[in-house]
């Protein structure tokens, strides 16, 4: 039986990945996570064969598997999101992540995912380029965000969706100023100076997709 943690905000996705799963005789859901740290307690006292969480969740995706690969290197993570950039699937991939899907993806996959993960295996969604499996080119690349570290990508990602400092900090749990350390951090390495010039990026990059038209 392969015992499976989920972690994700939104209690109707987790609904839905528990069901999916739960039809699925060598499989089973152990527990639910809506945050960060409730996933990383979780991990600790349930041990499962694999983690699934998004990255868009209050403590933050990036850092989770962070923790949870410092804690078990052996820890499988598969990281099942709505967004598909390259640099966002290379960081998480960084961090410890063992698989990459993404919510656009066939339900079948996620399924298929979690057993090639817990069999050892690693997994990228079927509609993600084989490329992003191999090693980055680095920051010197063709990817500048590459520089970045989890948490600084973590928190480049929120400042670029329009976020405040203080919610960045409330979103990661961190003090607003940890978070303003970082922020001159992150403009630093990327050359930028303006909070337009980093949503720019972010955008060029396809780590934020354009607003929705009105």
């Amino acid at each position: 039986m392969i015992r499976v943690l989920l972690a994700d905000d939104h209690p109707v996705v987790r609904s839905g990945y528990q069901r999916l799963l739960g039809m699925e005789a060598d499989l089973r859901v152990v527990g639910e996570a809506a945050s960060g740290d409730e996933a990383y307690a979780l991990h600790q006292a349930q041990m499962p064969d694999v983690l699934v969480t998004d990255l868009s969740m209050p403590g933050g995706g990036l850092e989770l598997i962070r923790r949870v690969m410092r804690r078990d290197p052996r820890a499988r993570v598969l990281v099942f999101s709505m967004h598909d950039s390259a640099s966002l699937v290379r960081q998480a991939f960084e961090a410890g992540a063992r698989g990459f899907l993404t919510k656009a993806s066939p339900p079948e996959s996620l399924v298929d995912a979690v057993r090639a993960l817990a069999a050892g295996r690693r997994y990228l969604g079927p509609e993600l380029p084989a490329s992003l499996l191999e090693p980055a080119a680095g920051a010197a690349g063709d990817d500048a965000l590459s520089a970045l570290s989890p948490r600084e990508f973590e928190i480049f990602r929120l400042l670029a969706e329009g976020r405040s400092s203080s919610e960045c900090a409330q979103a990661l749990k961190l003090s607003p100023k940890t978070v303003a350390n970082h922020q001159t951090v992150i403009k630093d390495k990327l050359g930028v100076h303006t909070s337009a010039a980093l949503a720019h990026l972010a955008l060029l990059h396809g780590v934020i997709g354009l607003p929705a038209a009105v």
